[in-house]
């Protein structure tokens, strides 16, 4: 096929693009999305990835209304926390799900990530592995970047690359490393204090963990 665009390919989307897509134009048309950020500062850069998700996987203990859904008019509450975690696949992304994530340490953490990292690259993640997620980490290679909400999660965190940036410490200006972190809720369950009160709890525990 020709245009004035020059020579058209069409290209059919696989199974996974098309679930992407019905997904993301569902997230942005049904979901009334509060956006929050928070900047952290960083002593360590290493194992992040696991480190946000038990960063977050400790703060929706924390904050239980947020380890939920909006469904049909109705709060729903789970008591396992489970964090989907967003990797590159085959050909899209997919989210592999961290199951109980806030009763796993940070070494737990550290393997089943990289497990679930390398299943995804070979497009081998089951089903299972696919389904359950009550929340969803993304990381970023850009400074910041706005999460989309994955139905019917209340929340989802999204964290930019590290970054050099000045730090107060002891009341003095000194160099030091900063991670954006992003937060998109379901406004119809999280309202901005509670949203709040998750993002701070998210910013201490990733901060905690990199002393």
């Amino acid at each position: 096929m020709r245009s004035n665009k020059g020579e058209v390919r069409i290209e059919e989307p696989t199974r996974l693009q098309r679930a992407i897509a019905r997904r993301a134009a569902e997230s942005r048309a049904t979901i009334p999305h509060l956006e929050l950020s928070a900047d952290v500062e960083l002593a360590d850069e290493s194992d992040l990835l696991p480190r946000l998700v038990r960063a977050c996987a400790l703060a929706l203990r924390a904050v239980p209304r947020a380890n939920a859904s909006y469904r049909d008019g109705r709060f729903e509450i789970y008591s396992r926390v489970n964090v989907g975690v967003t990797m590159v696949s085959e050909d899209a992304y997919a989210i592999p799900t961290v199951f109980d994530a806030d009763a796993k340490s940070l070494q737990e953490l550290r393997a089943e990530v990289s497990e679930l990292q390398a299943r995804a690259q070979s497009g081998q993640l089951s089903p299972p592995q696919l389904s359950g997620a009550t929340f969803t980490v993304s990381q970023a290679a850009i400074d910041r970047a706005w999460p989309l909400l994955v139905p019917p999660q209340a929340a989802g965190l999204s964290a930019g690359a590290p970054r050099a940036a000045p730090v107060v410490r002891a009341g003095a200006v000194v160099p030091g490393t900063v991670l954006t972190v992003a937060l998109a809720c379901d406004h119809r369950i999280l309202y901005g204090a509670v949203a709040a009160e998750l993002l701070a709890a998210i910013s201490f525990r990733l901060e905690e963990t990199s002393q």
